[in-house]
């Protein structure tokens, strides 16, 4: 079974000072982490490859700098194909331009993970499931902070929602 930190949306410094602890912890604990993007600065960036130990895929986020980060990332972690990216659009049409991009980037069995609503979500769309970690420091308009880590082996996710 491989531990896998899902966690994004942070925002520091703008809307948070920092990652809170707990997160930091979920994080060190994994066998690897997944950022959804926007960190919001290099700091915050580098803070989190520090804490990752890196072991760190992420992409960017709508307000992200440049921080050499693509806008998709596919992984293949114990025959599951998660395809990775933020988000970046128009909240109307989100779940459908994620999962889109998830079946064009892994195919029809792939996973999408994605951040950019701030909202933790474990959903199906046409067929593909989406995660949304939410936002792990809470950034607005967030109600609470938030993060999931999942658990996969041969080809099963099982999600784990954390929160403070």
């Amino acid at each position: 079974m491989v531990r896998i930190a899902v966690f994004g949306d942070t925002h520091v410094p703008s809307r948070a000072d920092t990652i809170p602890e707990w997160v930091r912890e979920e994080v060190s604990r994994a066998d690897h982490a997944i950022h959804t993007g926007d960190f919001d600065s290099p700091e915050a960036f580098e803070a989190v490859q520090d804490f990752a130990e890196g072991d760190l895929t992420a992409v960017r986020g709508n307000m992200d700098p440049d921080l050499g980060l693509p806008d998709v990332e596919v992984l293949d972690i114990e025959g599951t194909k998660l395809v990775l990216t933020h988000g970046t659009g128009d909240l109307a049409s989100y779940e459908r331009r994620v999962t889109d991009i998830a079946r064009e980037e892994g195919g029809e069995e792939a996973t999408a993970i994605a951040g950019h609503t701030h909202q933790a979500t474990d959903t199906t769309v046409e067929g593909t499931r989406l995660l949304n970690p939410g936002s792990a420091t809470g950034a607005d308009p967030a109600p609470t902070a938030t993060m999931f880590v999942l658990a996969i082996e041969d080809g099963t996710i099982e999600v784990s929602r954390h929160e403070e």
